[in-house]
């Protein structure tokens, strides 16, 4: 939701990289107080700090950029895109114990590497300066405003469709247009995750989950943590949590060679590409919205993301009685739209990046090379994509 043109579009969503920290009160004992445990360390801005016993509030996102200390991987730009709204991150930090270094910290890479990663953050910085000085961080209430407007819509439009007893191919486009009322919600709820929404991480958080609760019967906590894990190292073995899609889906060669070949799991990958859609999409939200996020919730006590997804059933199910449907009748429909919204969401997930290289568990690209070479944008200039 912030002010852009189609064709800037993708240099703003570089920039940001999307998925940054919240606001919540982080916990540290200090320096390596736990018997045994292996040190942490953390360099940013050209400090070192020990993060060996620090509970991040973002999850385990932080580990993918600290070191044991005897070398560095420089977590500047990802801890400043993280928490680039967050007006608490900066007093946390400060909070944290700091390692004493004799000299300039010593960097994981050669010289001549490390000269051109600094190259490219500086060209980074000066970059993402034009973007911020041309508002395209700016948030824009009237966009905000239009897209709830238009999944609210959306819904209304689809259950007068399918109220249309009698007229078959006005009711078949009723669930279609419903699929893809809880696949927009998803696109959304994606912009409140990112705190793009309002600029406003409090409300943004607020307003993600209960538009993923109600529009798509999710959880936007459970969802932050595994999206944030995605954009701090995207295409990353064992660290982009977008590639552990197995059992039912492998994205790329390395993932698939996981399975014992011969297996039945080796016979679905075979022709994954045929049942992706709808099938795997609707295994997967089922996955999700039946066991993951209510695991997650209940784990985390999300009251909010609760109450929106038992609204979400309870407006479902009294709606369609209301326009004429038994409940056998209710419950297929939703399970029929829900795997339209699936279908819809995943099938555009699965061409924005996941075709694209891996890299190494112990690889640490610079962070812009992680947004520009393992993401992509679709140009398709289309409100359905």
């Amino acid at each position: 939701t912030q002010r852009q043109t189609p064709g800037r579009a993708s240099a703003a969503r570089a920039a940001s990289s999307m998925g940054r920290g919240g606001e919540a009160t982080p916990k540290s004992d200090g320096a390596a107080a736990v018997a045994g445990a292996a040190r942490k360390t953390l360099l940013i801005d050209g400090v070192v700090y020990d993060v060996t016993n620090f509970r991040h509030p973002g999850g385990s996102i932080i580990k993918y950029l600290t070191t044991d200390g005897s070398a560095f991987v420089d977590a500047t730009n990802a801890y400043r895109e993280f928490h680039c709204r967050s007006k608490t991150a900066d007093k946390f930090l400060k909070s944290l114990p700091k390692v004493k270094v004799e000299g300039a910290p010593k960097m994981l890479y050669s010289p001549e590497e490390q000269k051109r990663r600094d190259a490219l953050t500086k060209d980074y910085a000066a970059f993402r300066e034009q973007l911020v000085k041309e508002g395209m961080f700016d948030p824009s209430p009237l966009h905000v405003v239009y897209r709830c407007t238009e999944v609210v819509a959306l819904f209304a439009l689809s259950f007068w469709l399918l109220a249309q007893h009698g007229n078959l191919p006005a009711q078949v486009f009723g669930a279609v247009v419903s699929g893809v009322a809880q696949g927009r919600c998803g696109w959304l709820m994606h912009e409140g995750g990112h705190y793009s929404m309002t600029g406003n991480i409090k409300i943004d958080v607020r307003l993600q989950e209960i538009i993923y609760g109600m529009g798509c019967g999710m959880s936007g906590a459970w969802w932050r943590n595994q999206h944030n894990k995605h954009h701090a190292t995207p295409q990353k073995l064992k660290h982009d949590v977008d590639l552990d899609t197995l059992p039912l889906v492998a994205f790329n060669e390395k993932i698939a060679a996981r399975v014992r070949p011969g297996s039945f799991q080796a016979s679905w990958l075979r022709i994954q590409g045929y049942i992706f859609a709808p099938i795997s999409c609707l295994l997967v939200g089922l996955f999700w919205t039946l066991f993951l996020h209510p695991r997650h919730m209940l784990r985390t006590s999300r009251k909010l993301e609760m109450a929106s997804i038992a609204a979400r059933y309870a407006l479902w199910f009294t709606i369609c009685a209301q326009i004429g449907f038994a409940p056998r009748e209710a419950l297929g429909l939703y399970l029929l739209t829900f795997g339209i919204g699936c279908t819809y969401i995943f099938t555009n997930f699965a061409v924005s990046h996941t075709h694209l290289p891996v890299t190494e568990e112990d690889e640490y690209l610079h962070w812009v090379e992680y947004g520009a070479l393992h993401t992509t944008n679709v140009s398709i200039k289309s409100w359905f994509v």
